[in-house]
């Protein structure tokens, strides 16, 4: 019998030693721009799941945007009601009796001061301007006050402007006179062709200005000579000197060589008589302090109410905080949470804002009353919510510091 050969032995797989991994512990942090998205989601999720804590934080912002630029806007109306003549005359340089800080009549300067102004180099013209307060008698009895200003035809350097009706030019003729369209029925309701009676002389209406209201009675234009009759100023006396700079000429340079040629007066440039008016109304009347008093409160306020408002809704979440710290949220991490939402509260808040505040300013625009809402105001009041929320977030920044992990796990 034969013997089976024995089976070939199995060859056995290799088993290799795998060593496990070492768990260690994560050391890298997102990317700056990773945590601010991140961040930036978190926060507008937070603002918008409590929509009356919002609506409450916003009305803050809104009010204070709207109390702010009202008062500002309705300043600088103001403050162009009383530079006005000066900004829209043609005139580079005004020869004014010393001591002038203001636009208003004051002592009478030589009438040939015009004429050595004439020769000074880099004078392209000089002309005088009458100036003076004066009444308007009325057909039922008594009389209004207006401002006299005397230009001379055909030029008429220094006004009229904003013409609504009628031509300048008629002005040379015997008698006419522009009036102010806004105080048509004040002066006994003025249509083209009537006649009144101005500091004892009857006089013509030829036209009409709209929005020339001064802080004071209206102004009310008329040839030189006629003005000259009416205010009873010698012929030789006269209120400014209007100087027009011949181009190429610097009108500072030419203000400074009118100066040594007229050391009895004041000479100023356009813009330096603008900027002593403005500094006039700010430092001896009560309008700064008055309206700046005003549009501070409104900032205080809002402030008030936005901070109140971030602080409470830091309070109502403060587990969410915790929760947030507890996965490794720092508190640079909660600020910079905090500062998202504080600017989009600002940009929010200062859109609906300012736009209110635009709407109402066009509603009730009229000759009398204006707010000028600048471009430069508009931006200016939306970096200074910025700024404030961000201080208000700051505050309530205060209170998350202390916030501690553990207590989302008690």
């Amino acid at each position: 019998m034969t013997a089976t050969p024995p089976d070939p032995p199995v060859a056995l797989p290799i088993v290799a030693r795998i060593t496990p991994p070492i768990a260690r512990p994560i050391t890298t942090r997102p990317g700056f721009g990773l945590r601010w998205r991140t961040l930036a989601r978190v926060a507008l999720r937070m603002m918008f799941h409590d929509k009356l804590k919002m609506i409450g934080t916003l009305a803050g912002v809104i009010f204070a945007v709207l109390l702010s630029n009202q008062q500002a806007g309705t300043f600088l109306g103001l403050i162009y009601k009383n530079t006005m003549f000066v900004a829209n005359s043609d005139a580079d340089i005004w020869i004014a009796p010393p001591g002038t800080e203001a636009f208003q009549p004051g002592k009478p300067i030589p009438e040939s001061y015009i004429l050595q102004a004439r020769v000074v180099e880099g004078v392209e013209w000089a002309e005088p301007l009458l100036y003076g307060a004066s009444t308007i008698a009325l057909p039922s009895g008594g009389a209004e006050a207006v401002t006299l200003v005397g230009t001379r035809a055909p030029a008429l350097h220094g006004g009229p402007w904003n013409v609504v009706v009628g031509d300048p030019q008629s002005l040379g003729s015997p008698d006419m006179m522009f009036f102010e369209h806004a105080d048509r029925e004040k002066f006994g309701g003025l249509n083209l062709g009537t006649v009144r009676e101005l500091g004892g002389k009857k006089v013509v209406v030829s036209g009409f200005t709209w929005g020339l209201l001064p802080f004071g009675p209206s102004y009310a234009f008329g040839e030189y000579n006629l003005i000259q009759q009416i205010l009873r100023v010698p012929p030789d006396q006269t209120s400014f000197g209007l100087v027009g700079v011949r181009p190429g000429h610097d009108p500072v340079q030419v203000a400074a060589d009118l100066q040594a040629q007229l050391p009895d007066t004041k000479i100023l440039t356009r813009d330096q008589y603008r900027s002593s008016i403005i500094r006039y109304l700010l430092t001896r009347t009560a309008i700064g302090i008055t309206f700046g008093t005003s549009a501070l409160f409104g900032l205080i306020i809002g402030f008030v109410i936005v901070a109140l408002a971030m602080f409470s809704a830091v309070l109502d979440n403060v587990r969410e905080f915790g929760t947030l710290k507890a996965i490794g949220a720092t508190n640079r991490d909660l600020a910079r949470l905090l500062a998202v939402q504080a600017v989009v509260y600002a940009l929010l808040g200062s859109l609906i804002g300012l736009s209110l505040v635009t709407f109402v300013a066009s509603k009730i625009r009229s000759p009398t009353l204006a707010m000028i809402l600048p471009g430069e105001l508009l931006i200016g009041t939306t970096i200074v919510m910025i700024l404030m929320c961000i201080v208000a977030s700051g505050l309530a920044l205060l209170r998350l510091r202390k916030v501690e992990p553990g207590m989302v796990f008690r």
